[in-house]
């Protein structure tokens, strides 16, 4: 820096005077380059927050004063809320304003000094998303008590998810698990969990719609789990992140959240409609155990049986009571046997009726049947007539239906001929003449 002061030094004095812009334009490019990464400790002073976005403040101590900016930018990734007073470290560069003359620390990173910047500002978030109810246990959803279908938000290879499905599968067969692959660590992570969370709300909003809803019944998520496995406050600190949190106190699908060991505890528990304390407590709590659940049925199944059981025999023995009650005895003489005894008198009146009219039906059916007998044609027959028939089976009433030489056949009572027309005679005879051919 001195060699380069002092050449600008020399120039200066055998030159004409510097503009003051010129000057300042100087002293800008001497200063910034030459403090371009400067680690700063002070306390936070006339800290300002404008509309804008941006940090302005004073950084100081017992002697000196330094302006610093923190562009918006950079203000997003401070992982805690600054206030006057406070002790920071700062990390930037030096940076001259020409228009006032003024140099100025920008900020690029800031953490507080004292107690831990991850849990001053664990604690700062708690308080601010405190003040606005997201943690009331009134807001809080229950979760469903039959679990069909559970969407599991954590990484795919965790240990996290191992030690969840491990559970699951050893206490039920009957929940269904949809696996959403996520970070669970790093700057993107809080996010990225944050958009998955909306996105199965938005999915499951759709789905209920009434158009859908009778197609989608056997895919509707009943809730959501969130878990990772345990680790530093650094590493579950994806969990403390204000969209994250945000986004799980509004999901509409009931939340589940087994981050971490007992011990560790994320504003995402917080938020959570239920807290589980590991990842495999999770499992218990959306599965009950089928072996207990049967138990539980047969027992209550026993007990609707006996329950049955004792009211039928109560019940008979109301009936009972009732049938032995005088009351009912002497209704039954007065009234019941009466009745019954005139009921059988129609009885025995109507079998009588029937019986006549059957009688009386099979005398006229023998009459009639006499009659038709008299006239039946093999009735006549069997007198000593006889019925005569062409070769198409028509009767011969006349001779002149038959012509010489025709087959004809003759029935009788017992049997039937077959005869050839010779010759026949115009006029009947009463007896077969002697002349007649033979």
């Amino acid at each position: 820096m001195l060699p380069l002061f002092d050449q600008f030094h020399s120039r200066n004095q055998e030159s004409e005077p510097l503009t003051v812009s010129e000057l300042t334009r100087h002293i800008k490019e001497l200063l910034e380059s030459a403090f371009v990464d400067l680690h700063v400790v002070g306390e936070i002073s006339n800290l300002s927050r404008p509309r804008s976005g941006h940090f302005y403040l004073t950084l100081k101590d017992d002697a000196a004063q330094l302006p610093a900016v923190v562009w918006r930018s950079s203000a997003a990734r401070i992982s805690f809320d600054p206030n006057d007073g406070q002790l920071a470290a700062c990390r930037g560069r030096l940076d001259v304003y020409p228009p006032h003359g003024k140099y100025q620390l920008v900020i690029d990173q800031m953490e507080p000094l004292g107690q831990g910047g991850l849990e001053l500002a664990f604690r700062q978030l708690h308080a601010r998303l405190e003040a606005e109810g997201l943690f009331a246990t009134e807001r809080k959803k229950p979760i469903p008590k039959i679990i069909r279908r559970a969407a599991v938000v954590t990484s795919p290879t965790g240990a996290a998810i191992r030690d969840f499905l491990q559970v699951l599968s050893r206490r039920t067969r009957r929940t269904d698990i949809l696996l959403v692959p996520v970070r669970v660590q790093g700057d993107e992570a809080a996010l990225e969990i944050a958009g998955v969370i909306q996105l199965l709300n938005d999915t499951a909003s759709n789905a209920n719609s009434s158009e859908h809803k009778k197609a989608s019944d056997s895919q509707s998520i009943d809730c959501i789990v969130v878990t990772r496995g345990g680790g530093s406050i650094e590493d579950l600190w994806a969990f403390n992140e204000e969209p994250l949190v945000r986004a799980v106190a509004a999901s509409q699908i009931p939340i589940i959240s087994a981050v971490g060991h007992e011990i560790d505890v994320t504003l995402c528990d917080l938020a959570a409609d239920l807290r589980a304390l590991t990842p495999s407590e999770a499992a218990e709590r959306i599965a009950p155990n089928d072996a207990e659940v049967k138990e539980r049925l047969d027992g209550m199944q026993r007990l609707l049986e006996r329950g049955l059981e004792q009211k039928l025999q109560l019940a008979h023995q109301k009936l009972t009571r009732f049938e032995e009650h005088p009351f009912f005895r002497r209704t039954a003489e007065t009234l019941i046997f009466p009745m019954q005894k005139t009921l059988d008198h129609y009885d025995e009146i109507l079998r009588q009726g029937i019986q006549t009219r059957l009688e009386r039906s099979a005398a006229t059916l023998g009459h009639f049947a006499a009659k038709l007998d008299a006239l039946s044609p093999v009735a006549v027959l069997g007198r000593g007539y006889s019925l005569t028939f062409d070769r198409q089976n028509h009767i011969l009433t006349h001779a002149a239906d038959v012509a010489e030489n025709e087959e004809i056949f003759t029935r009788f009572a017992d049997g039937t001929i077959r005869s050839v027309v010779r010759e026949k005679q115009s006029r009947p005879l009463d007896s077969i003449p002697n002349d007649f051919p033979r």
